[in-house]
């Protein structure tokens, strides 16, 4: 049976569930530039820095499992000049990737910028992480920079990208 995937605030009792995906994003070795694994007491306190009226967390949720996540986040706190811009993340259970999970959450978080006062989004990217290029593209989302060879992973160099989409006029 194929259940509807639901898509909602997170709530503190999925702290475990965006911990395991983290730590699979890490793992991956494409996704983000931490390199240890993060605890639940990290994941914490950056859900706690994602307050649901203002920069929330999104979890996409089918049969009780969170099967990914999507957040936004401030950028360059407290100038207000950039109070409209917003930072956005997103991470799929390595079971779940390549499904639409992603591009469903990332949907779902354009949907709410509006009411958020949120007119513009970029995300972060490491410029090796193809999939999350192809689905940034797909959404509409342009390359608006990048920084060459600032990311090192043990010899490893590689950039970041921007990409962005205003959503507003």
């Amino acid at each position: 049976m194929n259940t509807k995937l639901q898509l909602r605030i997170a709530e503190g009792e999925d702290i475990g569930f965006l911990t395991d995906i983290y730590n699979q994003a890490i793992a991956l070795g494409t996704a983000t530039a931490h390199t240890r694994p993060v605890t639940l007491n990290d994941r914490r306190d950056w859900l706690h820095g994602h307050p649901p009226a203002a920069y929330p967390v999104f979890v996409a949720v089918r049969e009780k499992h969170i099967l990914g996540y999507c957040s936004l986040s401030p950028y360059r706190p407290g100038r207000e000049a950039l109070k409209a811009t917003a930072e956005i993340s997103y991470y799929v259970h390595a079971d779940h990737r390549g499904t639409g999970i992603g591009s469903a959450l990332i949907q779902h978080a354009m949907g709410q910028c509006p009411r958020l006062g949120i007119k513009t989004l970029f995300a972060i990217l490491l410029d090796i992480n193809q999939a999350s290029t192809r689905i940034l593209e797909k959404l509409g989302f342009e390359q608006w920079g990048h920084l060459p060879r600032v990311a090192d992973f043990d010899g490893r160099e590689c950039g970041h990208y921007y990409y962005g989409r205003r959503l507003a006029p």
